[in-house]
């Protein structure tokens, strides 16, 4: 489940401000007459000149066996100049409101996608369940991270929901979009869909080809995709993750980051991990790693750019016996997953994937029925279906989620087709793990002018987060003059440096003289460069001891320990956007272990005296 954009924005601002230039924000009259399905007239809302907000109400159920209506929030903004066309931006999840998560009303969100899509009026809208479209809200799903207390909750949110649980289909979400562009009176529109966003953008495709004018596809789910096991995912992650791991750095801390990752997630799936944490105001909690937990925190790590900075050296520390910086960051995993329904509608999710399907048990049979079959099903699977983890990697997909959904449970119709003959453009990240490139290439190959753009080293959701600007500049020049883009990207620098290994913690008791005390200084102040991004303008516990907390364009660290017993505290200043970022500052080092002193940061070089020897 896709969480919100706001590192992957930030990123897309630094590299689209020094790329050729950023269209004028700006606007005029609402373009588009209201059509019947509109409630009300259109009226300004947000801080963006210009954008207008309506409401488009809807059944709730076409058939009318089922009364009631919805209604959707909708935002409209005309285009900067000559209008060429109607742009829809479409988001993931599914669960994310589009008028949400996409921000029109925030003027800096608006001049990215000014200069993505010149001359496109653009438009957002939440789907129904999410946002301000009827948002469902299930208080327990939100919060729940095994994946016994998700199935549990799930079935708890489908009583919550009640009856309409059943009306929240992907195809209910294609026939909604439909009703917002007739609304809007316009008659053919492009949609930019990303992740789930892709697989609503296809499915509308198939219903409406007529209405299509282009389509323009980030981080690709087919419309028959999810595999209800998430096999086509497993199998692709040695290879993803290997992939990712060709620096200097990421060599330096794993010889192989994917075969990492497998020995640890089958080991763990046999006997999961159990160990303290450290919390930001100084307690410990219980942590608990099995094979789902790993997965699901590795997978993490394609939206966040930090965390996959850290994740190389964690994991080959964890191989080597140092489980705690694996733990700490299976912690931060638990305390991010419970989000606000208002950015990530889990009940939501869960009313739309469990419709979906597909699963291996018929969609009407009733629960108690389902755990045979999907045992069953999940037995008779061929060797290597998982690629190269066991069969317990199963539960990783949504068949396992939605076992205790009310029927109907995997029973997906979407439109006939076939689809339109226009131009499509696939961008796919290198690593990108929940989404892999074979889907992109399925779906760039069921149309005439499809192409595709690989951009190595990014995650999911890649327009936005590839900070070279490499897609950034191939999208809005394909808007402009339909330009085929190249087939792959150069790779581009890290916004961080990976973090290049993790000390190994000195004996209890241990004295460290002034060169061993830096080296564990020096992989502090570089790893704290990475925990600063992952942790997204949050404090963040040390590995051991303190903590980090966000300080202006900058952190603070206070006693912050990667290695027990050496503990620095100090500023860092960010001095530059070019990639990878640099800082500057000077910390204090300390710690039972440690030689004190002081250090300076600049740029790449680390100086200063230890246990009164100059070092660095």
């Amino acid at each position: 489940m896709p969480r919100g954009l706001s590192i992957s924005l930030l990123v897309a601002a630094i590299a689209v401000t020094s790329g050729a230039g950023v269209a004028r924000a700006g606007g005029h009259g609402f373009g588009g007459a209201l059509g019947a399905q509109a409630r009300g007239s259109a009226g300004a809302c947000g801080e963006t000149p210009g954008l207008q907000c309506i409401v488009v109400t809807v059944p709730l159920d076409r058939t009318g066996r089922v009364p009631g209506t919805i209604a959707l929030h909708v935002e409209y903004l005309p285009a900067d100049g000559p209008q060429r066309g109607t742009l829809f931006l479409v988001a993931g999840g599914p669960g994310q409101g589009s008028a949400h998560v996409f921000g029109l009303g925030t003027p800096g969100a608006v001049q990215l996608f000014r200069f993505l899509f010149p001359g496109y009026a653009l438009v957002a809208y939440d789907d129904r369940g999410t946002g301000a479209s009827g948002l469902i809200d299930c208080p327990l799903l939100q919060r729940a991270v095994t994946a016994d207390q998700q199935q549990l909750s799930a079935a708890g949110c489908a009583a919550t929901i009640g009856p309409a649980r059943d009306f929240y289909s992907t195809g209910e979400h294609a026939q909604d979009m439909d009703a917002v562009r007739a609304a809007l009176g316009v008659d053919k529109i492009a949609l930019f869909g990303v992740s789930y966003g892709t697989k609503l953008s296809l499915s509308y495709a198939l219903a409406h080809p007529e209405h299509v004018e282009r389509l323009l596809l980030d981080s690709v789910l087919p419309p028959e995709l999810p595999d209800p096991y998430s096999a086509d995912v497993l199998r692709a992650l040695p290879n993803t993750l290997n992939a990712f791991c060709t620096d200097t750095a990421c060599r330096a801390a794993t010889r192989s980051l994917g075969g990492d990752v497998v020995a640890l997630a089958n080991l763990y799936a046999a006997k999961p991990l159990v160990g303290k944490v450290l919390e930001t105001n100084g307690r410990t909690v219980a942590q608990r790693i099995d094979g789902i937990e790993l997965l699901s925190t590795i997978l993490d790590a394609d939206l966040n750019p930090g965390l996959a900075a850290e994740i190389p050296a964690a994991v080959h520390a964890a191989r080597r016996g140092n489980t705690q910086p694996l733990l700490r960051l299976a912690h931060f995993h638990d305390k991010t997953t419970a989000t606000a329904a208002e950015d990530l509608s889990t009940g939501l999710y869960a009313a739309t994937v469990c419709h979906d399907g597909p699963f291996p048990w018929d969609p009407n049979m009733p629960i108690e029925s389902r755990s045979p079959v999907f045992r069953s099903a999940v037995d008779a699977l061929p060797r290597g279906t998982f690629g190269p983890f066991g069969k317990w990697a199963a539960r990783f997909g949504n068949a396992d989620f939605c076992l205790r959904w009310p029927s109907p449970a995997g029973g997906a119709s979407f439109g006939p087709g076939p689809l339109p003959d226009v131009p499509v453009l696939a961008v796919s990240g290198g690593f990108d793990m929940r989404t892999p490139t074979a889907n992109a290439v399925s779906v760039v190959g069921r149309f005439r002018q499809g192409h595709l753009l690989v951009v190595p080293g990014i995650g999911h959701s890649v327009t936005t987060a590839d900070a070279s600007g490499c897609a950034a500049n191939a999208v809005r020049a394909w808007f402009q003059s339909g330009a085929v883009p190249p087939a792959q990207c150069p790779r581009g620098k890290p916004i961080v440096r990976t973090v290049s290994g993790l000390p190994t913690p000195p004996a209890p008791g241990a004295k460290l003289g002034p060169l061993a005390t830096y080296t564990i200084a020096t992989r502090t102040i570089l790893e704290a460069q990475a925990a600063w991004l992952m942790a997204n303008d949050s404090t963040l516990p040390g590995i051991y001891a303190g903590r980090l907390a966000p300080a202006g364009r900058g952190f603070t660290l206070a006693r912050y320990a990667i290695a027990r017993g050496v503990e620095l505290s100090g500023t860092f200043k960010l001095t530059s956007t070019d990639l990878p970022f640099a800082f500057q500052g000077t910390v204090k080092v300390g710690g039972a272990s440690a030689a004190p002193g002081i250090l300076g940061l600049s740029g790449t070089s680390i100086r200063g005296t230890l246990g009164g020897r100059v070092v660095g």
